[in-house]
C-alpha cells in the first residue's frame, strides 16, 4: 500500500503504484466551483444543512477542498499556493455571503458583497473601492469576468516596463509563507505537494488584465494582447525576456525555502488551443514562447527534483512535441473533446514523455449535462486508456462547474474508487 505522496511520485515517474492517483483542488484548473463543493459535502454528510463553504479563489469562485473531503474521496494531492487572491486581497477575515442560487459561502473580508443597482457584483483590486472595479459578476452569474482597464494605446509610447509592473522580487513575507506551508504539508500529511508560485505564465490571458493592480499600464486588453503576439512580437518578446529573468531569481529563492518537499510545480496556464485548432502556429510557439519555457524548465530540472506542469486547454496536438522539447513533464488537461485530441493516440505517442493530469471526465458536456451512467462509462474508459504504465493522475478536464448534478459528482468518484486500482480492469 503506497502513501499518496509515493503514489503520485510513481505516476510522475511513469510507474504503476497500487492505484491511479486522484487530484481535486491541487491548482486553479483542477478544482470545483463552490456551489458544487457545497452540494457534494451535503450529499456525503460532511456538514450540517446550511454550513457554508469557503471561496478560496474568487475569480473562478472555487470552493475549499477541506481535509475531510480529501479523506473521504481518497485525494492524493494538496495545494501550495500564495496568500492573495487574483484580485490582490488576502484570503483571510472570512465573512458570510450567499450566491445567487442560494448557496451559503464564506468569502474573504475584502470581497465586495454589495450588489450594484442592476444586481451585478463588482470586485476591486486589493479590495479598494476608491479605484475602478477590475471584475464583474453579472446578476445571476457564477463567476467574475475581468474588466479591461487599458488606457488608449499610443504606439510611440509603448514601454515594456509597463507590462512588467506585476513582476518583481518575491517578498520576504510570501517566501516565509511558502516555507511554512511546505513544511507543514510535508510533515503533517502524506500527500503530494502541488505548488503554484506564479510569475512564469508567459502571456497567460487570464492574467493579462491584471485584476489585482489598481491602475494597470501597458497592453491589458485581451484582444489587443492576442493581436500584439503577431504584430508587436518584439515588444512581447521583451516582456517575456525580463519576466523570465525575474522568475528565475524568484524560483531560486523559493527553492531555498521549500526545498524538494514540493513534488510538482505549475509554471504556466497560457492556453494555446481553441476547440478546433491551436491559437498559434508551431513556428510562432518556437519563436515567442519556447525559449522562455525551456529556460524555466531547465533551471527547475537542474536545481530541483520538482516535476513541471503546464496547463493548456484545447486542440493542441501539433504543439505537444514542442512542449516536450521545452521540458514539460506534465500536461494538464487532455481536452479530448477538442478537434484532433484522440485519447488513445495521445497516450500512445506521448505517454512515455508526459504524465497526463486531468483527463478524467469532460466538464463541458458529460459531467454537467450527461446522465450518471454516462459519467461512469466515461470515467471508466479514461482510466482504461490513460492508466496503464502510470503517467496518469485522475482529475476532471478543468474545474467541475456550477449546476453539475450531485448524482454525477458522486458517480464520478464512486467509479474512480472502483476502477483506479492496479492492475486495471
Amino acid at each position: 500500500m503506497c502513501t499518496s505522496r509515493e503514489r503520485v511520485r510513481k505516476a510522475l515517474a511513469h510507474q504503476e503504484a497500487d492505484r491511479v492517483p486522484l487530484d481535486l483542488g491541487g491548482c486553479g484548473q483542477t478544482g470545483m466551483h463552490v456551489s458544487s463543493v457545497y452540494k457534494l459535502r451535503q450529499a456525503l454528510g460532511l456538514d450540517e444543512p446550511g454550513a457554508p463553504v469557503k471561496v478560496i479563489e474568487p475569480y473562478q469562485m472555487l470552493g475549499e477542498i477541506k481535509p475531510d473531503l480529501v479523506d473521504v474521496l481518497g485525494v492524493d494531492v494538496m495545494p501550495l499556493a500564495g496568500t492573495k487572491t487574483l484580485f490582490g486581497f488576502p484570503n483571510e477575515g472570512w465573512k458570510p455571503w450567499t450566491l445567487f442560487d442560494g448557496t451559503p459561502v464564506l468569502v474573504p473580508e475584502a470581497f465586495n458583497t454589495d450588489p450594484e443597482p442592476g444586481g451585478e457584483i463588482l470586485m476591486y483590486p486589493e479590495g479598494d473601492r476608491s479605484v475602478p472595479a477590475s471584475g464583474i459578476m453579472p446578476k445571476g452569474g457564477w463567476y467574475f469576468d475581468s474588466i479591461v482597464r487599458q488606457p488608449p494605446l499610443d504606439e510611440s509610447k509603448l514601454n515594456v516596463a509597463d507590462n512588467l509592473e506585476e513582476f518583481g522580487p518575491i517578498s520576504d513575507a510570501e517566501l516565509a509563507h511558502f516555507g511554512r506551508e511546505a513544511e507543514r504539508l510535508y510533515n503533517e500529511t502524506d500527500k503530494a505537494i502541488f505548488a503554484v508560485f506564479g510569475g512564469t505564465g508567459f502571456g497567460d490571458i487570464a492574467l493579462v488584465p491584471a485584476m489585482w493592480l489598481k491602475h494597470p499600464k501597458g497592453i491589458r486588453d485581451i484582444e489587443e494582447w492576442y493581436v500584439s503576439t503577431a504584430i508587436r512580437k518584439d515588444y512581447v518578446y521583451g516582456i517575456f525576456e525580463r519576466q523570465c529573468e525575474i522568475g528565475l531569481k524568484n524560483l531560486e529563492k523559493l527553492h531555498a525555502v521549500v526545498g524538494n518537499r514540493v513534488d510538482l510545480v505549475h509554471t504556466t496556464g497560457t492556453d494555446f488551443g481553441t476547440q478546433r485548432a491551436p491559437f498559434i502556429s508551431t513556428q510562432s510557439y518556437r519563436d515567442l514562447f519556447k525559449p522562455f519555457h525551456r529556460a524555466i524548465n531547465d533551471w527547475i530540472h537542474t536545481h530541483t527534483s520538482w516535476k513541471v506542469l503546464m496547463h493548456t486547454d484545447g486542440a493542441i496536438m501539433p504543439l505537444i512535441p514542442e512542449f516536450i522539447e521545452a521540458g514539460f513533464d506534465v500536461l494538464n488537461p487532455v481536452q479530448y473533446t477538442a478537434a484532433g485530441m484522440d485519447r488513445a493516440t495521445i497516450k500512445q505517442r506521448f505517454g512515455d514523455s508526459l504524465t497526463f493530469w486531468g483527463a478524467g471526465v469532460d466538464t463541458q458536456k458529460t459531467l454537467p449535462f450527461g446522465a450518471a451512467d454516462e459519467v461512469r462509462a466515461e470515467v471508466k474508459e479514461n482510466i482504461r486508456i490513460f492508466g496503464p504504465g502510470g503517467g496518469f493522475v485522475f482529475s476532471t478536464v478543468h474545474n467541475a462547474q456550477p449546476g453539475t448534478p450531485v448524482e454525477n459528482l458522486l458517480a464520478m468518484y464512486e467509479t474512480v474508487a472502483e476502477y483506479r486500482r492496479y492492475p486495471l480492469g
